[in-house]
């Protein structure tokens, strides 16, 4: 297949990336389905399946912890105490507050 690029206009090139990406991504798609098959067939052949293999489902990374301190502004806002200090934390405790007075 041959395309001159040299004699195609601004939208045909946008196009022609276009389709480029789509075909790579369903090119990725279906390897990836048929390398799953092929690993279930051989986990099968040994008398396993594949999630036996790879040591079930995934884990969840750590656990939500229940919020601690709420913005008196927007009670929506809350906060666990953990990790970075969100910004209506900052500008509370700039404007005077506590952290006690943020506590839920």
């Amino acid at each position: 297949m041959s395309v001159d690029l040299n004699n195609m206009s601004k939208d045909e090139l946008k196009q022609l990336i276009k389709d480029a990406e789509k075909a790579l991504k369903t090119l990725e798609a279906r390897r990836l389905s048929e390398a799953k098959k092929a690993a279930e067939s051989a986990a099968k052949e040994y008398g396993f399946s594949l999630d036996e293999l790879l040591g079930g489902a995934p884990q969840k990374k750590g656990s939500k912890s229940a919020p601690k301190y709420k913005n008196p502004a927007d009670a929506s806002q809350t906060w666990t105490g953990k990790g970075r200090k969100p910004n209506w934390v900052i500008d509370a405790l700039a404007a005077g507050k506590t952290m006690e007075d943020l506590k839920i």
